[in-house]
């Protein structure tokens, strides 16, 4: 593996592994914590949509995306502020058209197959200089936004209504942390693909809430389970030719299966 550094296309890899584990260590967390899990796969599968029509009209995928994302995490932000009963039925209704629009638009773009399956399935070894400076962007403003709002985050993320009695604006951190997390699902997609970046955004933070005594410490506990995985998915991928991607969820469910047997506090009891 130490051969393969020598590769720019490698050491920018373990970059964006790096940066996408910085990313998951504050917005899984809050996904986890927050039961954001659906909202955040409508999201990523809305993007799809965002990508076809890039593609379509001539516009550089990862823009398209973003923007797509954006305007439909507004969306959903409203939705499961005004009607979080029927909000899962929303959230997939989006999703499903999201990615119809990706798909009918991908159709009419001639050519487009290889390019749009890296966004599928990722494609963590073709990661771009741009991609790493907007994921580095987006991993500071997030651990950025996390640090110097932790205390109100704090009571946001695990009791709403004392919040808004302690005068903490709710509603405008629940905007924020939606599209917090639809620009971070966007970044993942360069490394795991739009199928499996759920998986990325879940395990590494549930594993790390068993082994965690608060919020803080379960979001750097996630980074370093999302690290390791993203390093070992890279080594079994070089080693076997396999997708990288998959290998990186592969290894990320074998540890959250192994992490089942050893001892750990009960899920949910972290202590505020």
């Amino acid at each position: 593996m130490i051969d393969a550094l020598q590769y720019d296309f490698m050491r920018n890899a373990i970059m964006a592994a790096l940066l996408a584990s910085a990313i998951c260590g504050v917005i899984g967390t809050l996904v986890v914590i927050k039961r954001f899990v659906i909202l955040a796969g409508g999201i990523a599968h809305a993007a799809y949509g965002g990508i076809g029509m890039a593609l379509y009209f001539g516009f550089p995928p990862r823009f398209g995306a973003i923007s797509f994302s954006f305007a439909v995490s507004l969306i959903l932000a409203r939705i499961t502020l005004l009607d979080r009963g029927r909000a899962d039925t929303i959230i997939g209704v989006i999703w499903a058209v999201g990615m119809a629009l990706g798909v009918v638009f991908a159709d009419l773009t001639p050519g487009y197959g290889v390019h749009l399956m890296s966004y599928l399935f990722g494609s963590i070894l073709s990661v771009s200089m741009i991609d790493l400076y907007l994921m580095g962007s987006i991993a500071l403003l997030t651990w950025g936004f996390f640090y110097w709002n932790y205390r109100s985050i704090l009571v946001y993320a695990y009791d709403e209504d004392f919040a808004r009695t302690r005068g903490i604006a709710v509603t405008l951190f629940h905007y924020v942390i939606v599209v917090m997390i639809s620009l971070s699902v966007v970044m993942l997609i360069r490394v795991v693909g739009l199928i499996l970046v759920i998986a990325l955004l879940t395990i590494p933070p549930y594993m790390a809430e068993r082994f965690s005594r608060s919020l803080m410490g379960m979001a750097v506990v996630s980074f370093a389970f999302s690290l390791l995985f993203c390093f070992l998915g890279l080594v079994v991928s070089y080693y076997l030719d396999l997708t990288s991607g998959a290998s990186i969820i592969l290894v990320a469910g074998g540890g959250y299966f192994l992490s089942r047997f050893l001892p750990g506090k009960e899920v949910g009891r972290i202590a505020k």
